[in-house]
């Protein structure tokens, strides 16, 4: 073998040859795995988060138990948590946005759920408590949220309902792995993965491609048919209007206006209210904490059926042996109705007349709102503040005093159309009106109405 002398030469201009890199050859550097090499990609690829992240559409304090995650189910804990609702997602923490950004840890990430494809619903069957709804995410999250506040909690349903309703149904398979390449990857790794999804299908695949595109249009012809059938089936069915005269569907009690109820019962009173009032006096005057006491929801929604589709009611029956479930099931009643028993166009005028100082001033005006209530209204509420000054009257052994009958009534029968001033102080001035009614109720109720 001849070893070359690298004093020749030849063989020194060979050797520098070697290390000269020709025009038309590009040094191709490695990708980076090195942590701050990722932090200054990920920098450069801010700038590719939406607008719609960034906006804050509402931010408050809910309760949030979280029971499923991917898919899979969880145990459901409630917690505390302060949301920031913006046009994509929601972001949760433990405190207010502004407190938590001063006492967060360098790095930290709030949890969130993306609205992109979720699906978003009341619920009954998922907690006993009232005023819940389901946010389920196209990950297969599920979320549960609750106020106890009713407007509070209707105001974030429909906040975000129409971020969800703005935003595409779905992700396709691409968008989200584009998504998923935006956060995870190096900008380089991110153009070569476009470089090779550009190019064209291999020979084998074309085949396939080939047959579905001879499917498609017998398909599409399929789904055209069924969308024309279940048209004329839609235009064809029957009105509600028409099934109700034909006595199909009945006029239900829960959810319909007082007045509509009373006249289906051929009285002032509904026979619902009249019911549940004998039931709790017969049974559960003496109960501790009535009225106060929730009962199980399941057995109150199975009341609620019962009372909807049933023509006879017996509240003697042995399922319906909890009190709570008769309370509950009336409460209900007067916190569905479209309507609250203090109609809308009376609430600021009983506000106004709370305020009065002087107490045999404000008594007679009150005395004279109610008689101008209209006759199913006046005739339900006497016969239920006569039925709650009986459970006050036994206060040394149910717990019940008027304040706290005035605590549990108050916003079920006495709202505002529009929550235009403090909830605070609207609740104190319901609470006030019950409690007020209960304790001069012989004074406003001693004649009928004109």
């Amino acid at each position: 073998m001849r070893i070359k002398n690298a004093n020749s030469p030849h063989d020194r201009h060979s050797q520098s040859k070697s290390m000269i890199l020709s025009d038309n050859v590009k040094v191709i550097e490695p990708i980076s795995r090195h942590r701050r090499n990722h932090s200054q990609h990920n920098l450069t690829l801010s700038e590719f988060i939406s607008p719609l992240e960034q906006t804050v559409i509402k931010e408050g304090c809910l309760l949030k138990a979280k029971i499923a995650d991917g898919g899979k189910k969880q145990r459901k804990n409630w917690t505390t948590s302060w949301l920031v609702l913006t046009g994509q997602k929601i972001e949760f923490y433990k405190e207010s946005k502004q407190a938590a950004a001063a006492n967060l840890k360098a790095g930290y990430k709030p949890e969130w759920v993306d609205l992109c494809g979720a699906h978003i619903e009341w619920t009954k069957d998922k907690s006993s408590k009232k005023n819940v709804f389901q946010i389920t995410t196209a990950s297969g999250n599920e979320v549960l949220l609750h106020s106890d506040i009713d407007f509070i909690i209707l105001e974030w349903f429909n906040a975000i309902k129409n971020v969800i309703d703005r935003l595409p149904k779905e992700k396709t398979n691409k968008s989200r792995k584009n998504e998923f390449k935006l956060a995870r990857s190096s900008s380089s790794e991110l153009l070569s993965s476009f470089e090779a999804e550009s190019k064209e299908p291999k020979a084998e695949n074309r085949r396939s491609l080939i047959f579905r595109l001879n499917y498609s249009t017998s398909d599409t012809t399929d789904k055209n048919r069924v969308k024309s059938r279940l048209k004329k089936f839609i235009t064809r069915r029957p009105s509600l209007k028409t099934l109700q005269e034909k006595g199909i569907i009945k006029d239900q009690v829960f959810g319909s206006p007082l007045h509509k109820v009373c006249e289906l019962d051929g009285a002032t009173v509904p026979k619902f209210v009249k019911t549940c009032i004998k039931a709790v006096e017969d049974r559960g005057l003496d109960v501790d904490g009535i009225y106060r006491v929730s009962g199980n929801l399941a057995t109150i929604q199975k009341l609620r059926f019962v009372v909807n589709h049933e023509e006879k009611l017996n509240l003697d029956d042995s399922q319906w042996e909890d009190i709570h479930v008769v309370t509950g099931a009336l409460k209900m009643f007067f916190r569905e109705l479209p309507e609250p028993l203090f109609p809308y166009c009376f609430f600021e005028q009983f506000v106004e007349a709370i305020k009065i100082q002087d107490n045999k001033s404000r008594v007679k005006v009150i005395k004279d709102l109610v008689q101008k209530l209209p006759r199913p209204n006046y005739d339900t509420m006497k016969i239920l503040f006569e039925h709650l000054q009986k459970i006050a009257a036994k206060e040394n052994v149910n717990l019940m005093s008027q304040q706290s009958l005035g605590i549990v009534f108050g916003p079920t029968l006495l709202r505002p159309e529009k929550e235009t001033g403090s909830m605070a102080v609207n609740m104190l001035y319901q609470n006030q009106i019950v409690e007020l009614m209960l304790s001069e109720y012989t004074k406003i109720f001693n004649c009928e109405k004109d």
